[in-house]
């Protein structure tokens, strides 16, 4: 069953929570599959059941078409926000990660063009792998992390936070004015470009310096 980590490998002591992602927050991202800028946070949510440890083969669902990586900073939220001050927001972080928002393209597309919600590609079982967490008070900068996603030895993803549309500060305070952020629940910061599908026996490594070098591979359901 999964569990919130922190570097040594040890519980947080955090239940698993509710993942709250946000979509296109990196500009080149936002070109890259030709959507519209948002005017405000684009939120969806991935179930607790999403949750997986990274470090596990990713399994992804083969028989729903493409499945598609996409590498995000993971904030680990360890206070309760409603309607948060940027002070609060800041306080309530408890950790620092990395999380693979898997994407079932192909079922997104077609909800997109429907007009439906997304959740049917985006909230299935192991759709969000996530790396153990750096301690909020071991991170000097949120806004100068450079991570990366190699598939295969080749960089397919590598990003750094300035990138951002909107921080993370200021992402935390904009979601606790539509819901509640509870301890233990994720935020999915946004992904850079050079989103693309996954396959079976892909090797994936997951970076960003100082902390985290985690290989891991990929395997269908």
């Amino acid at each position: 069953m999964y569990q919130h980590l922190n570097l040594q490998g040890l519980p947080f002591g955090l239940p698993a929570g509710k993942v709250v992602c946000v979509g296109r927050n990196y500009l080149d991202h936002i070109k890259e599959l030709n959507n519209d800028v948002p005017a405000e946070p684009l939120l969806f949510l991935k179930p607790a059941t999403s949750l997986c440890s990274v470090t596990e083969p990713v399994v992804i669902p083969t028989h729903l078409g493409a499945c598609h990586n996409e590498l995000e900073v993971a904030v680990l939220i360890g206070q309760t926000l409603t309607r948060a001050t940027p002070a609060l927001a800041t306080a309530a972080i408890a950790g620092v990660g990395l999380a693979l928002d898997l994407t079932l393209r192909d079922v997104q597309d077609k909800l997109k063009s429907d007009g439906h919600p997304w959740e049917r590609a985006k909230a299935f079982d192991k759709a969000c792998p996530v790396s153990a967490f750096a301690l909020a008070n071991e991170v000097a900068d949120l806004q100068d992390l450079t991570f990366t996603l190699t598939v295969n030895g080749e960089v397919k993803q590598q990003g750094n936070t300035s990138m951002m549309m909107r921080d993370i500060q200021s992402l935390l305070v904009a979601i606790s004015e539509v819901f509640t952020l509870e301890p233990g629940d994720i935020v999915l910061t946004g992904t850079p470009k050079g989103v693309g599908p996954l396959q079976p026996q892909d090797s994936l490594t997951l970076s960003m310096s100082p902390w985290f070098n985690i290989e891991t591979r990929v395997v269908g359901a």
